[in-house]
């Protein structure tokens, strides 16, 4: 991108695999994190012993959009309906989980406005929000895959959060922070010059 700005040189398909890769790899820190502890967890065990079987990977994928500020919503009969978070508090997972999702956006925010050359902010910030795509799509697969069912109950991420919050504001949000330190730490001097004049 230069002084010149074109809709047409945008780097969409960098930033949906950006998109996509920080989403995967997010999930799959969070899985090497906390998975051990899910599987011995009395959820999983009741899982086990009445549902479907072991969900592990569903469990994990509560607490990876929990990262990203979602609740899981738990629908029990005679209970009604709760949401939960299982990151932070007393009993939750380590609060260090939250910054999984946001440094990995910006380092794909980073990583788009590098491979593009951005030297100015605002197209860095454009950039780098082109990781929303990628993100957004796997953020809605995952809110639909992460449901656990176990005899009357059911639980899975709260899908509108999930397709908003995690899947639109953190992908904008960071992935364009990330494209404007990637224009603003360009070593590009001549670049910069032409592109401000």
């Amino acid at each position: 991108m230069s002084a010149n700005f074109d809709v047409n040189d945008l780097p969409i398909v960098p930033g949906a695999v950006a998109g996509l890769l920080s989403w995967i790899v997010g999930y799959v820190l969070t899985y090497l994190l906390v998975a051990s502890d899910i599987r011995e967890s009395g959820l999983n065990q009741f899982a086990q012993a009445f549902g479907d079987g072991d969900a592990t990977y569903e469990l994990v994928g509560w607490v990876f959009f929990n990262s990203h500020l979602v609740d899981a919503v738990i629908d029990a009969p005679f209970v009604g309906s709760r949401t939960a978070n299982f990151v932070g508090g007393e009993d939750g997972f380590s609060v260090l989980l939250f910054v999984i999702p946001a440094v990995l956006l910006l380092a794909a925010g980073l990583a788009v406005g590098r491979s593009q050359g951005v030297t100015r902010a605002n197209d860095g910030a454009v950039a780098g929000a082109l990781v929303v795509p990628g993100y957004l799509v796997l953020c809605i697969v995952g809110a639909i895959l992460f449901r656990v069912e176990v005899g009357g109950a059911s639980g899975e991420p709260d899908l509108l959060p999930a397709i908003l919050l995690a899947g639109i504001v953190y992908p904008l949000v960071f992935g364009a922070i990330g494209g404007v330190a990637a224009a603003v730490t360009t070593d590009d001097e001549p670049a910069r010059r032409r592109s401000t004049s």
